[in-house]
């Protein structure tokens, strides 16, 4: 493989030290950047870097130099909360939310995770697989270089499994770091409305046996939420998963203030997920945690519910990332250069940090932060490169029309 030398930068974005995992406070505004310069890939990574005056006039004899013509080189987005594996759109739902329905309304019409599910059951395992690496494709091109990808619209045991294989079957098959997270808690089926024990006990006795016999997942995770799975229907869930070694994330908060926060801390989840609606209390919660608070502005933005409270989390010094929520109900796009811009522009976060809660955090929230999530000697040269800008926040604040001219994957231009 030929290594890759990269020239004429016009800002290399993200130089984080070796050995910073997480940025919190007002570390997540701190990021250091370097003007006019060069950097080189070898074997898939980052080796060196520097000023365009002080290139190396020893460098590899297999070399492929590229000009950046002035563009800046970020560290790839690190998406850390997809469900890109889905059957089928749902546009038909869009159209009962501009008429006013709400999440809510949708869902006990027929509509939300049950339609998807629905769909799902019925679809072949190369279909699902097709459909997604289109998505997986099209988040590549804008930026993505590492992703988490959640079930959850398999509700059965073999709907699943189908689900954790395809999503396998991606981390095989593409050039970026792929997490599964396993989601059968994600809703009732209609079969078990009125009796959440067997289906909790479907989940613990024979889905978590089965998924840890193939080693599908990496994380559990339990949508904790009036009407769906119950603080203590999620304790007992995250407990059966950490004896099958899955480790425990929650979508928490999206939609009142549950107490799900509380349970991810006890268990020491990975990461909280959505927290639109917090108060006090969840953020002393998280406070001297290693839990990280994953926002998701598009989903505010797109079902019209309340934005998370970045600022509030932020200045209590607990470290936040921000993901696409790509999904086919409630956020049907995995453009995080558009979510970047709606956590400055709808959170309140200056660039500085949207770019940090997208890169080094989002990696930390799969906990891949020691092999990308910045431009650092040893990591994975998983990049993009920009057109001129003429700062920084022109990325964010460009928010119609993308800036990346440019994509490269384990130290080679896509």
């Amino acid at each position: 493989m030929a290594a890759l030398l990269l020239i004429n930068i016009g800002c290399l974005v993200g130089l984080h030290p070796g050995n910073t995992r997480q940025l919190k406070g007002a570390q997540l505004g701190e990021l250091p950047l370097m003007e006019n310069a060069w950097l080189l890939c070898e074997d898939g990574k980052i080796s060196d870097f520097g000023k365009m005056g002080s290139l190396p006039a020893q460098l590899p004899n297999a070399l492929h130099t590229h000009d950046a013509k002035k563009g800046y080189v970020f560290p790839s987005w690190c998406d850390s909360h997809s469900h890109i594996v889905f059957a089928a759109s749902r546009e038909e739902e869009f159209e009962m939310k501009i008429a006013g329905k709400s999440y809510e309304e949708i869902a006990a019409a027929g509509g939300g995770i049950l339609n998807s599910a629905r769909k799902l059951q019925h679809a072949s395992a190369d279909a699902l697989y097709d459909a997604a690496a289109l998505r997986m494709n099209d988040m590549i091109r804008q930026g993505t270089g590492a992703v988490e990808i959640k079930s959850g619209y398999g509700l059965t045991t073999a709907s699943e499994l189908k689900m954790l294989r395809v999503i396998r079957r991606l981390k095989e098959s593409f050039p970026i770091p792929v997490k599964a997270s396993f989601l059968a808690a994600h809703a009732y089926p209609p079969e078990y409305k009125n009796d959440h024990a067997a289906y909790i006990k479907l989940i613990t006795d024979e889905m978590l046996p089965r998924i840890a016999d193939e080693g599908l997942a990496d994380y559990m995770d339990v949508f904790c939420e009036q009407g769906f799975f119950s603080v203590a229907e999620t304790d007992e869930l995250l407990a059966a998963a950490a004896g099958y070694g899955l480790k425990p994330k929650i979508h928490a908060n999206q939609l009142s203030v549950s107490g799900a926060v509380q349970l991810g801390v006890k268990h020491q989840a990975v990461s909280v997920d959505h927290l639109e609606v917090t108060d006090e209390a969840v953020i002393s919660s998280l406070q001297n945690s290693h839990t990280i608070a994953t926002l998701l502005p598009s989903c505010s933005f797109y079902i019209n519910i309340p934005y998370a409270n970045a600022r509030g989390l932020i200045n209590a010094d607990i470290p936040v990332a921000i993901a696409s929520d790509y999904n086919p109900g409630s956020t049907p796009s995995g453009n995080m250069n558009l979510v970047v811009s709606l956590a400055c522009i709808k959170l309140r976060m200056q660039p500085r940090e949207a770019i940090n809660a997208a890169t080094l955090n989002g990696a930390a929230a799969m906990e891949l932060s020691g092999e990308t999530g910045s431009i650092t000697k040893g990591k994975k040269a998983n990049l993009f490169i920009t057109r001129p800008m003429p700062s920084l926040a022109f990325l964010p604040y460009s928010f119609g029309q993308s800036q990346i001219e440019s994509i490269i994957l384990n130290g080679k231009i896509c």
